[in-house]
């Protein structure tokens, strides 16, 4: 379910994308769809292909044409024809700017109304000073509180809690969901590169999906995703003050304590619980059954049913036969 709320500009032809990507022109100007990453990419899309990581989704990708570099364009099927990029990322992300421009800036949704001016007013139980936005989608049963806004692009289901001076938009909510007072939920996330004489901001045209009888704490930022969605599993809480970036994909069940961390493109399994103040680096998985220690650092992969702690992460066993 690639980009339900941002509004696709294209087609374009490859060779104008080319071209004002400072890529070098092919001799097929074929028509191009939509840029979308490996996994969602279809025949007529472009995609992109920067990490050993991804090694095993690309030889499987069905995109036409991909961004990447002379070392890993052998791992592309033959159905997908490479384009060549010192600069894969700020490609990537130019070409995303021109097929989703309204996705780069975050301002504030000046579409907001008053409840009392909506049909929610008698159907929602609501606080003071609730604002709504276009396109935004309220199920049975559910409260939200003072001060609260679901600026555009927001769908709740039923029987969910929304507490007070909460922000959401982009952002689709199942059913019998918290999301504690302070959160703010499916604003940009933070992807940029460096080029003079200002930094190129990566348009962020996912959506943050958050399944049915979560619990988000207090004060916690997610990020809609970049080219996929940012996902919260189903039964999974979280405590106070959490981070979770963007695309970042949360099992069921999960558990995650205070002032956790998360960079994008992270993916944990189901039953995962994390201690207070950890930090998970991005691009990495997490299997089932994991628990990590409070304060850990984790920078590589970690197996199903594995005990952590430390920085960086490892073995529960060896960590405290080292700390004795």
């Amino acid at each position: 379910m690639p980009n339900p709320f941002f509004k696709n500009t294209g087609p374009y032809k490859l060779n104008y994308l080319l071209d004002l990507t400072n890529l070098n022109k092919l001799e097929n100007d074929d028509t191009i769809n939509d840029i979308k990453d490996l996994n969602l990419a279809d025949k007529q899309d472009i995609t992109f292909f920067h990490s050993k990581k991804y090694i095993e989704i690309a030889k499987s990708t069905k995109a036409s044409y991909c961004i990447t570099s002379e070392n890993l364009k052998s791992y592309l099927p033959k159905t997908c024809k490479s384009i060549i990029s010192k600069k894969i990322l700020l490609n990537t992300a130019q070409i995303t700017k021109i097929f989703y421009p309204d996705s780069v800036t975050d301002d504030f949704d000046a579409t907001v109304i008053s409840i009392y001016e909506t049909d929610f007013k008698e159907k929602v139980k609501h606080g003071k000073n609730v604002l709504i936005g276009e396109n935004v989608k309220i199920g049975k049963n559910c409260l939200i509180g003072h001060n609260s806004i679901l600026e555009k692009n927001v769908t709740l289901g039923d029987n969910c809690s929304i507490g007070s001076n909460v922000i959401i938009r982009n952002t689709i909510i199942k059913n019998r969901v918290h999301i504690l007072d302070g959160c703010v939920i499916g604003k940009k996330g933070f992807g940029f590169f460096p080029e003079n004489p200002s930094n190129f901001r990566f348009p962020q045209i996912g959506v943050v999906i958050i399944e049915d009888n979560a619990e988000i704490g207090c004060g916690s930022t997610i990020d809609r995703g970049s080219l996929s969605n940012t996902i919260i599993g189903k039964n999974t809480f979280l405590d106070n003050q959490i981070h979770i970036a963007h695309n970042v994909k949360i099992g069921e069940n999960c558990i995650i304590a205070g002032q956790v961390g998360f960079a994008g493109s992270s993916q944990l399994g189901n039953n995962v619980m994390i201690g207070g103040q950890a930090g998970i680096s991005g691009h990495l998985k997490v299997g089932n059954n994991v628990q990590i220690g409070g304060g850990s650092g984790v920078i590589k992969n970690i197996p199903d049913n594995s005990k952590v702690m430390g920085y960086p992460a490892k073995d529960l066993k060896k960590f405290i036969k080292e700390n004795k």
